[in-house]
């Protein structure tokens, strides 16, 4: 009778959910103490996983790589009825939610590259115009110098 590979039971341990989702254990150790995946300890202290963890991890994943902060999805992955690993469904809602939010980082950042411009070579030499460290040169009303280094 053919023995039937590990990864096909119910539980998946640490080095299998790494070896199977590219993660490392680090990480993974790291995901499980930040609430957004759950394991189960055996009598022997050793972690296991439901196999529907690598989906979860595969979200983490991909929401890391586009920016997501691992608060926003931990509290999106909280936001599941019973904890559930992730649908389709809901895979849509988050990521239309997270692509309104990476729309809004992106417009935030080209309005950056472009104020930043004007600030290329001047070494903030300019304080006076700078559309980065002194919008509309807002430190002028408090006198001369270095304001910034006097504020801690």
């Amino acid at each position: 009778m053919p023995v039937t590979p590990a990864w096909h039971q119910g539980e998946l341990t640490v080095g299998e959910v790494a070896a199977r989702s590219g993660v490392s254990v680090s990480a993974l150790h790291f995901y499980e103490r930040s609430g957004l995946i759950a394991a189960r300890r055996t009598s022997g202290n050793q972690r296991r996983y439901r196999r529907d963890v690598l989906r979860r991890v595969a979200l983490i994943r991909v929401a890391q790589r586009v920016g997501i902060p691992l608060a926003d999805i931990r509290s999106a992955l909280a936001g599941l009825p019973d904890g559930r690993t992730p649908t389709r469904r809901d895979w849509q809602q988050l990521s239309e939610r997270w692509r309104a939010e990476l729309d809004e980082r992106i417009h935030r950042l080209q309005q950056l590259r472009d104020s930043f411009t004007d600030c290329i070579g001047c070494g903030c030499l300019s304080i006076d115009r700078c559309a980065l460290a002194n919008p509309r040169d807002a430190l002028a009303a408090h006198g001369p110098g270095p304001r910034r280094l006097l504020e801690s």
